[in-house]
């Protein structure tokens, strides 16, 4: 499942638009007074002003055996989340590894590196090992109809966990992370999951809106 293009809302973005083109070193595709644009390898990230946001939590591909090297370049930059008092997190059952840090917003970043995918490369890491977008957190106590919802767009499978309490969508390439925020805090910080407004394209093109999708067709 493919995250093309993620949008996502600040009120702070100067310092969001620091961070990601200074310390993630990614590359600044637009800016303006009201938003910027990032590339992540093959997906867009961008930053819309708002008054105000909820913090998100966003994943990104990385390359698939690098998470060592991940870990070193980003401590030189910015404040590692520690999982379970563990710098890197095990995802064995995925067969992936992943690191979690703060933007200057507090949304929580995670580099995952998933062996699935065996993405192999050796150069030293850099912000050409961020592949792409490949999880965004949906905070609802209503699953079933956002998996519903979800599935008359275009039919998705459950990758891990129930409707319940977390459920993961779609595969290795790109996940919707189903957060019950009565019954689960976010990894790894144990803070309450907040919703957080965002917009996607890709594989999926929908907006996320005060706890709600609305699709393209329902915009007109």
């Amino acid at each position: 499942m493919k995250i093309s293009e993620l949008t996502l809302f600040t009120n702070n973005l100067e310092d969001q638009k620091q961070f990601y083109t200074t310390v993630l070193e990614l590359p600044l595709v637009y800016a303006d007074t009201e938003k910027f644009i990032v590339k992540i390898g093959v997906s867009s990230l961008t930053f819309v002003k708002a008054k105000k946001s909820n913090p998100a939590h966003f994943a990104i591909n990385i390359s698939s055996y690098k998470i060592e090297e991940a870990l070193y370049w980003i401590q030189k930059r910015t404040a590692i989340l520690l999982c379970e008092g563990e710098q890197i997190a095990d995802f064995s059952n995925w067969n992936a590894e992943a690191l979690y840090f703060y933007d200057a917003d507090g949304n929580i970043v995670e580099f995952i590196a998933r062996k699935d995918l065996n993405i192999i490369n050796s150069h030293p890491f850099s912000a050409t090992d961020l592949i792409n977008i490949s999880e965004i957190g949906i905070v609802s106590n209503d699953h079933k109809t956002i998996y519903e919802k979800l599935h008359a767009m275009r039919p998705i499978s459950i990758y891990d966990g129930s409707l319940d309490r977390f459920c993961a969508l779609g595969n290795a390439e790109g996940l919707f992370i189903l957060v019950n925020n009565t019954k689960k805090k976010w990894f790894p910080t144990q803070e309450e999951a907040l919703i957080a407004d965002f917009q996607v394209k890709g594989d999926y093109n929908f907006a996320f809106t005060n706890g709600q999708i609305i699709t393209e067709k329902e915009y007109i």
